[in-house]
């Protein structure tokens, strides 16, 4: 399930979550629940991609990052596959819960939107590398990353507990949350770029090592710039930029990253997961410690 990377999922929820927070009083059982959606939609995530990528050929024995339970035989293709099923069973219980307790009916315009979101979620975390297919193989994981780590969570989860939207600048914390989660996949794709050549394709590829390692630090910088810039729009509070505290983090891994390759940059992901939680975390713990 790739417990280290847990995380990274966390930190958008709670990102949106505090930020309605501090606009509006939410409701415990939907922040419980949107947690629970949330994780389960990671590790669907992860087991799928371990799945994709054994079926494919892509994980070996020089693959360079930690090993995984299909790798190692701790699991068949067939368990890996009822427990993917049991994820997603659980997805569906917990997001319809929240979007129940959310909206306290199941079925109007608003609840069936999010109900076809979370079905796009689900399609999304299980097709990264499994299937005939998938966009995970063909340098669009970034796009997808960006789009239900960042945009989806935040903003999702932001409506779920306010029911409307502040207004536009709403999605700079959430760009700032996705552009963070597909640094994650960036150095991670940097770490496997050897043995990934033989069967897939990832923008780090396409860049190039050093390429690569630009495009991670401007994925940093831009993230920092777009919560910057959020901060900015509100009113202003010293509190607002709580966040600045993790730059040391940031620092330390684009040092790994420029420093270090293959197997060694492997502590630069965890490092970067636990940076981005840590980042959401007290840029939402700035915006409601203001109101008190």
């Amino acid at each position: 399930m790739r417990l280290r990377t847990l995380p990274l999922s966390l930190s958008g929820i709670v990102m949106g979550i505090f930020l309605a927070a501090a606009d509006y009083r939410i409701d415990a059982l939907i922040v419980i629940f949107l947690a629970l959606t949330t994780v389960c939609l990671q590790i669907l995530t992860n087991l799928s991609n371990e799945l994709g990528d054994t079926l494919h050929g892509t994980d070996t024995a020089e693959r360079q990052g930690i090993r995984y339970s299909l790798q190692d035989g701790d699991m068949t293709v067939p368990e890996m596959k009822r427990l993917i099923g049991v994820m997603v069973a659980l997805c569906c219980i917990f997001g319809l819960l929240m979007i129940y307790f959310s909206f306290g009916k199941l079925f109007d315009w608003t609840p069936v939107a999010f109900i076809i979101l979370g079905a796009a979620a689900i399609w999304a975390a299980m097709h990264y590398t499994l299937g005939k297919n998938p966009y995970g193989y063909r340098g669009l994981g970034d796009l997808f990353v960006f789009l239900f780590f960042g945009i989806a969570t935040v903003c999702g989860g932001y409506f779920l507990c306010a029911h409307e939207f502040p207004s536009w600048i709403i999605l700079l914390p959430a760009a700032a949350t996705g552009l963070f989660s597909v640094a994650v996949l960036n150095v991670n794709n940097i770490r496997d770029m050897k043995t990934d050549a033989a069967t897939r394709v990832t923008v780090a590829m396409k860049l190039g090592v050093k390429r690569a390692r630009i495009y991670q630090t401007a994925l940093i910088v831009l993230g920092w710039a777009c919560m910057i810039a959020y901060c900015s729009l509100r009113f202003f509070s010293i509190w607002h930029y709580l966040f600045v505290l993790t730059l040391p983090l940031f620092v330390l891994h684009l040092r790994g990253v420029w420093t270090r390759e293959d197997r060694a940059l492997d502590p630069m992901l965890p490092l970067l997961v636990m940076s981005s939680f840590l980042f959401s975390l007290l840029a939402g713990i700035g915006f409601v410690a203001f109101l008190f």
